[in-house]
C-alpha cells in the first residue's frame, strides 16, 4: 500500500487491456497504437547498414537482457528489458514466435510500479498460467502471472515484492537480485543472483541463494545453492540465473558482470536442495564488452535439452538502437557430459540462392578467394580437412584489397592438453608408473579476430575471441557460419559456438576467402545461402 512517502513509479507508457480469447486479441492488436508505432519504427530502421535482418532486435530504442524465454500454447515467448522512448526505464518487452526464428512484436508485458525498473528474471510455465519472477529495482524480487493465449495481460501478485531486500544489506546472509523459478514436489523454488565474500583474499565469488514457497507470496530463505564450483573464478557474480534439467543432469546458466555468460552442470541433490557441480564452461571467451555475448535467457526444449539465447553488446555507437539478440541455441549433453551446441529453430527456412563447392585444395600460404560467393547476410556450411596445416582460416566480410576482413582461424590440437586421473589413484608425478592410467585429451582452438574488421574510427575491435573445441581422431572441421550485417556467429562441429559483433565500414566488404598456413588443407565441401529477413 502506497503512502505519501512512497515514490510514484507509474509508467508513462500507455497500457492496454486485452481480451482473453485469441481471435479477439488478434483483432485488438491490429489497431493497437503500440503495434502501429512499432511497425513504423521498424520501417524507419530498415536502411541501417548495421541492423541485423535475421537476428531478433526490438522494434524501437535499445534493449538489454533477454528474460523469461518460454513455450506456451504452441508458441515461444521472448521477453527482454525494453526502454520505451517516452519513459526510458526498463519495462519487459515482448515478442512471440512459432519457430524461434520469425519473431513478432507484441506490446510491453510488464510495467514498473511499485518497482522503479523491471530488471531480469525468468518464467515458469504451469498448466493454466505462466509465472514471471523478476527483479524490481529498489524493492526486491517481484512476481506477475498471465494466462491468456498471447500472454498480453499480466497481474502482479501481492502488494509489492514477494522477496524484499533484507533490512540490513551489509549484514544479510543473501542478496536479492535477478531470480529464476521452478517447482518441485508441490513447492516453488527460486534462486537469487549474487556473490559471497569468501573467495581467495576475501574476493567475491559467484553465489546463488535458494528460497522456497508454498504459495508464491511468502518465501523462506534456505541457503547458498551451489556446491563444488571450481569453474567460475574470483570476481564473478551469479546474475541472470536459469536452472533447468538437461539430459540426466541439471544446468545453471548465469551471467558474470566481470567475465560474461557461463554454465555449470552437475547433480541436483533434491533431498538437500543443493546443486553439486561436476562440469562447467563459458559462452563467451573474454569480457562481454565490447561486441560480445551478454546475459542468457533459457528454457527446456521439451526433449531433454535447453534452448538459450543471449543479448549481444555493441562495438560501435548506432543511432536510436543498441543491443541485439543472438540466434537461439539448442544445448544438449553428449558423451562424458560434453556440451553440445547447435542452432535452434527453423533457421533453414531463411535460405535462398544456394551455392555449392566440393573437393578443393587449399594450397599452402596462398589465399583462396571464393569469387562467386559473397555477402553480408549469409549462412556458410564448410567441411575442411586441416591435414598438417599450422592453421586454417576462413576470412569473411573481406574487402577486395583486404582493407577490411574478419578472420576465423582454426588451430588443430593447439589448445590445452587435459589429463583425467583414474579414480582412487594417488597424486602423480612425471616418473610415476601410474601415468599409464591417465587419460589425456588434446583440445583444438578456434578464434574470431576482429582486429581488421572495420576501418571506422569509432568501431572498437574486440580482443580475439578464442574458444576451445575437441575434435576426435580423424574428425574433420565442420563450421556453420552466420553473417548478419554486424553479427558473426560460428558453430563448430556441434560442440562450440563463438559470436561477436563486427562493423565493416566499406560497402564492398562482402568477400570470403580460405587460407592454410605452412601446409595444404582440403575443402571437402562448402554450401552457402543468402538469408531472408525475418521481418518481411
Amino acid at each position: 500500500m502506497k503512502d505519501s512517502t512512497t515514490p510514484n513509479y507509474t509508467s508513462l507508457v500507455s497500457k492496454y487491456d486485452f481480451s482473453e480469447l485469441k481471435e479477439s486479441q488478434e483483432k485488438e492488436l491490429e489497431i493497437n497504437p503500440l503495434m502501429i508505432r512499432f511497425k513504423e519504427s521498424r520501417e524507419n530502421f530498415k536502411s541501417d547498414k548495421f541492423r541485423p535482418t535475421f537476428h531478433y532486435i526490438n522494434p524501437e530504442s535499445t534493449l538489454n537482457d533477454p528474460n523469461g524465454l518460454c513455450f506456451w500454447q504452441g508458441h515461444w515467448h521472448l521477453f527482454y528489458q525494453a526502454y520505451p522512448p517516452e519513459d526510458p526505464r526498463q519495462h519487459w518487452g515482448h515478442a512471440v514466435s512459432s519457430d524461434l526464428i520469425h519473431w513478432r512484436d507484441l506490446p510491453f508485458a510488464i510495467y514498473p510500479d511499485p518497482e522503479e525498473c523491471c530488471f531480469s528474471g525468468s518464467t515458469l510455465v504451469e498448466k493454466d498460467r505462466v509465472i514471471a519472477m523478476y527483479h524490481g529495482t529498489k524493492v526486491g524480487n517481484m512476481i506477475a502471472t498471465s494466462s491468456d493465449p498471447l500472454l498480453l495481460n499480466w497481474k502482479k501478485l501481492g502488494d509489492g515484492p514477494v522477496i524484499p531486500f533484507p533490512d540490513s544489506l551489509n549484514d544479510a546472509e543473501y542478496s536479492v537480485f535477478d531470480p529464476c523459478i521452478w517447482r518441485k514436489k508441490g513447492k516453488y523454488y527460486s534462486l537469487s543472483g549474487g556473490t559471497l565474500p569468501n573467495g581467495p583474499a576475501n574476493k567475491q565469488i559467484r553465489a546463488n541463494f535458494l528460497f522456497c514457497s508454498d504459495d508464491l507470496i511468502e518465501w523462506q530463505y534456505l541457503h547458498p545453492f551451489v556446491e563444488s564450483d571450481m569453474y567460475s573464478i574470483a570476481g564473478d557474480d551469479g546474475a541472470c540465473p536459469y536452472f533447468w534439467p538437461i539430459g540426466d543432469k541439471h544446468m545453471l546458466l548465469f551471467f558474470s558482470h566481470m567475465s560474461g555468460g557461463q554454465y555449470l552442470t552437475g547433480d541436483y541433490e533434491q533431498d538437500r536442495d543443493k546443486f553439486v557441480v561436476t562440469n562447467g564452461g563459458k559462452f563467451n571467451f573474454g569480457p562481454s564488452r565490447p561486441a560480445g555475448i551478454h546475459a542468457p535467457s533459457a528454457t527446456p526444449d521439451g526433449d531433454g535439452g535447453i534452448i538459450v539465447l543471449f543479448n549481444m553488446n555493441p562495438g560501435l555507437p548506432t543511432q536510436g538502437w543498441d543491443q541485439i539478440m543472438s540466434l537461439p541455441r539448442k544445448l544438449q549433453l553428449g558423451k562424458e557430459d560434453e556440451l553440445r551446441i547447435e542452432p535452434a529453430g527453423e533457421i533453414e527456412s531463411l535460405r535462398y540462392d544456394h551455392q555449392h563447392l566440393e573437393n578443393k585444395d587449399i594450397q599452402a600460404n596462398q589465399e583462396m578467394l571464393l569469387e562467386d560467393i559473397e555477402g553480408n547476410t549469409l549462412e556458410l556450411n564448410l567441411e575442411i580437412d586441416p591435414k598438417d596445416a599450422n592453421l586454417v582460416e576462413v576470412n569473411v566480410l573481406r574487402s577486395p584489397n583486404n582493407e577490411e576482413f574478419t578472420r576465423i582461424t582454426f588451430f588443430k590440437d593447439r589448445g590445452y592438453n587435459y589429463r583425467f586421473r583414474v579414480p582412487n589413484r594417488t597424486a602423480l608425478n612425471a616418473n610415476s608408473p601410474l601415468l599409464k592410467n591417465v587419460k589425456s585429451r588434446q583440445e583444438s582452438v578456434l578464434t574470431i579476430d576482429t582486429s581488421y574488421s572495420s576501418i571506422l574510427p569509432d568501431s572498437i575491435s574486440r580482443a580475439p575471441e578464442t574458444a576451445p573445441v575437441h575434435l576426435d581422431d580423424q574428425e574433420t572441421l565442420n563450421l556453420r557460419i552466420f553473417i548478419d550485417r554486424s553479427v558473426l556467429e560460428v558453430f563448430i562441429n556441434g560442440k562450440q559456438c563463438v559470436s561477436v559483433r563486427v562493423y565493416p565500414g566499406r560497402d564492398d566488404s562482402l568477400g570470403i576467402s580460405l587460407y592454410a598456413r605452412g601446409s595444404a588443407a582440403k575443402l571437402i565441401k562448402l554450401d552457402a545461402w543468402k538469408m531472408k529477413s525475418i521481418y518481411e
